[in-house]
């Protein structure tokens, strides 16, 4: 179901839909990206492993056309988990931190990390960079089965968005600094050319 630019409210409707792991299996670069795909029509609307099933039904229902098996292309739907960090073998690289869509990963550079398993979405995204192979998945504790998917995904959400904001407002932050450095550089030279 095509539509124009115009009209942003059926994205946000399929955005809400989809369970905002951020995984990237879908073959876009998140949630959102996917979104405005199966809007646009350039992306059909079972390819979210995480969404499973029931997403596919949610998605076919919103946009009133039928419903279809997940395409195993872009990988099977799994229980819900999240990351475990092997703490004693962790040795503090970061790297697992650097590509956390949520923020759910602490630690600091040569120090151990550790994972906050209420905010892990599971999209698995920590493990390739790990060096060490000291990150697992592991079954959602009880606690966290407790919220529903619409639930969970409005956390996940959030999370994702406040991610965003932050690295945005460090990049603005970084260009001040940059521009700020070229200034005294460029008032040392003229200083010196007189």
């Amino acid at each position: 179901m095509p539509v124009s630019p115009e009209n942003p409210t059926l994205i946000d409707q399929i955005n809400a839909l989809l369970p905002q792991t951020q995984c990237g299996q879908c073959s876009f670069q998140g949630c959102r990206p996917y979104a405005e795909a199966i809007a646009f029509g350039s992306a059909d609307i079972n390819q979210c492993p995480p969404g499973g099933d029931e997403g596919i039904r949610d998605l076919a229902a919103l946009l009133n056309v039928p419903c279809k098996p997940l395409n195993t292309e872009f990988g099977v739907h799994k229980p819900a988990s999240v990351a475990f960090i092997i703490e004693q073998d962790c040795i503090g690289c970061v790297k697992c931190i650097a590509v956390c869509p949520v923020d759910a990963i602490l630690g600091a550079a040569k120090f151990m990390h550790t994972v906050i398993a209420a905010e892990c979405t599971g999209c698995e995204l920590c493990i390739a960079p790990c060096p060490v192979d000291c990150i697992v998945m592991q079954a959602v504790p009880g606690n966290a089965a407790e919220l529903n998917q619409a639930q969970k995904s409005a956390q996940f959400k959030r999370r994702y968005d406040a991610r965003c904001l932050r690295k945005q407002k460090q990049e603005v932050e970084k260009a001040e600094r940059a521009q700020k450095k070229k200034q005294a550089l460029l008032k040392q030279l003229g200083k010196a050319g007189r």
